[in-house]
């Protein structure tokens, strides 16, 4: 039916075409006598005038489109409209191809004439008003047959066109009631078929339901499409959470209650047991679904984490897999016993970890780094609660911020207190994401007050540890009062220390005939000593630190915190990016311990700090290479900076020419951390460096 109907419509469309070409002929007929009346009463006008050319123009166009209308008409050629499409035109019956003769026949007698006419008609050398009377006359006489011969077409092309649609109007009846009849066939015999299919699948569901009502755990199917199946256990409704289940894809009824990527690698996870050439045991260990955590979509607060093992097992038909069948169990509470035990022992650890540190360190110092860690907690809160909005003010709390928790977290890797350098560098990821984001706002720093917390928290922690251990230990050791404050000295806080923070945790009244002022020094060299070589290794380098003045220094009080944040920020610079390998100070000439010399020296009015290293010293091109990569300036605008303004770059927050950032540096915050310093307490700050050889700072703060 619908190849009839192409082809009959294609019948329609050529006849169309058929009878609009006939009118045209017609209407071009009419204008050819209009045309050549127009010219015969103005003649005499000037030739090169717009209306006798624009007139002899549309008279030869129109000549022109009649003779070969008419042709085509007449053997049924081919014909082009004027959207330039081309049609073959039907061949007319007999009787119509006498009435296009006969048109043709006038036509024959009229074109030459107006031929005659149009070929010296604009030549006003030659007379052709005998032509053009000829044509005139000829012309009342042709049109007439023409137009009359070619209404006549006209009509017998219509009826012919109107009778092929209606024969297509009754082939498409008579399909449609063909093809209903064969419908209502085919749903007799599919419903007959069906009746007899559901009795004996209501058997087997009934027999499957009775099954499934009783198991305690989620059982269902699941197809190639990870569709679940229409039978499943009933305790799996409640295990999941959700009413309808039946029939539903497994994606779906997990999507939004796990993260995406699980979502993702369940995917794959089943389409790799529907691989027959992988072994069932060996994908199970890859199993997405063991213990995960599943969000309640109904909001119930009390079923928002919940954890469920999902195992996964085939079904053969045959040697085909057939289905993957779906175990569920509910192990919420195993696993919240889970957590809570690791968070007990995450505690513990951590606890033995600060004990250990304030057994192995002076007292004093772990008082130093509490006080110092709650000023910074302090300093850090104080930003955030500091009113601005504008992106100038929000972009320097970010830095100020930044500074601080850098310098929390290296007094804490200075101490081995990795609780600490957990969080301080989890946050710095979160600051330096902040960093370059570009367009800020004040709810980005919003998750940075949890960090605060937690690190509040620990420096409570380790401060109650020791006021701990100063109660205990006297009464657990069973020493007199002399020998107790003797070998507790170094290493507790008394009671009213410890409830203030600034006060020595050292006892200066225990008559010991010891200078412990520069025990404490040694400390400090000790300390700072055991730093440098913590980062070395972990760096995968030697460095040796010497001192001929720290232990002879005499730091002001108001200056022993900055310079100990300052000199713990020069020595890991000295180490992360002044000490070569090992490897490579071996094959320039150098020994393989790099040495870092750390100066204090008192020159009256000022207090000056030093620190040098013998390492690879500042790179200048490395430093235009990374101004350039990270867009800061162009490659010919980096390579014509002087090494004083590549110096400003190097200690702007946030540039480092370290490729990957770690503990130990890499986020540009360390120099930028010195210059705050060097800045906030009035002081001067000189760098020299000789490339290959070493590289010197040199720190000068007042005393006043």
């Amino acid at each position: 039916m619908l190849a009839f109907t192409f082809y009959t419509s294609s019948l329609l469309e050529r006849n169309t075409v058929l009878i609009d070409r006939t009118n045209q002929v017609a209407n071009s007929a009419q204008a050819v006598i209009k045309d050549l009346f127009d010219l015969d009463n103005s003649y005499g006008e000037d030739t090169n005038s717009p209306h006798i050319q624009r007139v002899l123009e549309r008279l030869e166009q129109d000549t022109a489109l009649i003779t070969s209308s008419i042709s085509a008409l007449e053997q049924g050629g081919t014909i082009t409209t004027v959207e330039g499409k081309s049609y073959d035109l039907p061949k007319v019956n007999s009787d119509s191809q006498v009435k296009v003769a006969e048109a043709n026949q006038e036509w024959r007698l009229l074109e030459p004439k107006i031929q005659a006419y149009l070929k010296d008609a604009d030549n006003v050398m030659v007379d052709s008003s005998d032509n053009l009377t000829q044509a005139v006359e000829q012309a009342k006489t042709s049109s007439l047959f023409i137009n009359d011969s070619l209404d006549q077409l006209t009509d017998e092309v219509f009826i012919n066109a109107e009778r092929q649609a209606n024969t297509i109007r009754l082939i498409q009846i008579l399909g449609v009631a063909a093809i209903f009849a064969y419908f209502l066939i085919f749903v007799f015999f599919f419903v007959r078929r069906l009746r007899e299919t559901d009795a004996e699948a209501f058997a087997a569901r009934r027999e499957t339901q009775e099954i499934m009502e009783t198991v305690s755990t989620g059982l269902f199917l699941l197809d190639k499409d990870l569709n679940i199946g229409q039978q499943h256990s009933r305790a799996l409704n409640d295990i999941v959470g959700s009413d309808r289940l039946a029939g539903e894809n497994f994606t779906n009824v997990l999507r939004g209650r796990i993260s995406d990527k699980d979502l993702k690698t369940t995917q794959q996870f089943i389409e790799q047991l529907y691989n027959p050439r992988v072994k069932e045991k060996l994908v199970d260990s890859l199993n997405p679904l063991h213990k995960v955590m599943l969000h309640n979509n109904a909001g119930d607060k009390a079923q928002n984490n919940r954890f469920l093992d999902f195992k996964f097992s085939r079904v053969y038909d045959n040697k085909d897999i057939a289905r993957i069948l779906v175990n569920v169990n509910d192990v919420s509470d195993a696993v919240y016993l889970e957590q809570r035990l690791e968070k007990e022992r995450s505690q513990n650890d951590m606890q033995i970890e600060m004990l250990t540190t304030i057994l192995n360190v002076n007292p004093k110092i772990i008082n130093e780094f509490i006080d110092n860690t709650q000023m910074h907690i302090e300093k850090m809160n104080n930003i955030l609660k500091n009113p601005g909005s504008s992106q100038y003010e929000l972009e320097g709390k970010l830095k100020a911020i930044y500074r601080e928790m850098h310098s929390l977290k290296g007094e804490a890797s200075a101490l081995k207190l990795h609780s600490f350098t957990k969080i301080a560098s989890d946050a710095e990821d979160k600051l330096h994401a902040l960093q370059n984001q570009g367009q800020l706002s004040g709810n980005d720093f919003l998750p940075l007050a949890v960090h605060l917390d937690d690190l509040l928290s620990l420096s409570n922690t380790i401060a109650t540890l020791g006021e701990r251990i100063n109660r205990s230990a006297p009464t657990a050791n069973g020493l007199d009062d002399n020998i107790a404050q003797n070998s507790m000295s170094k290493t507790v806080a008394t009671d009213s220390q410890i409830s203030n923070p600034s006060t020595s945790i050292i006892d200066t009244d225990i008559g010991q005939d010891i200078d412990l002022d520069n025990e404490a020094t040694d400390d400090h060299l000790s300390f700072y000593k055991a730093f440098a070589k913590d980062i070395a290794a972990r760096q995968g380098k030697q460095v040796e630190l010497k001192s001929n003045t720290l232990m002879q220094a005499d730091i002001p009080a108001h200056l022993v915190k900055p310079i100990k944040e300052i000199s713990i920020q020069l020595l890991r610079n000295a180490v992360v990016h002044g000490i070569e390998a090992p490897s490579v100070r071996h094959s320039i000439g150098k020994t393989a311990v790099g040495t870092i010399d750390l100066e204090l020296k008192d020159n009256g009015s000022d207090f000056m700090l030093m620190v040098q290293d013998d390492g690879q010293g500042i790179d200048y091109d490395s430093i235009r290479a990374k101004l350039s990569s990270d867009g800061r300036f162009s490659t010919e605008e980096a390579s014509q900076l002087s090494q004083s303004e590549l110096l400003k770059q190097l200690f702007s927050s946030g540039f480092s020419t370290k490729e990957h950032a770690d503990e130990d540096g890499g986020r540009g915050v360390g120099l930028d951390i010195i210059k705050a310093k060097v800045k906030d307490y009035d002081g001067k700050l000189n760098v020299n460096s000789e490339f290959g050889q070493m590289t010197r700072f040199v720190i000068t703060l007042p005393k006043a």
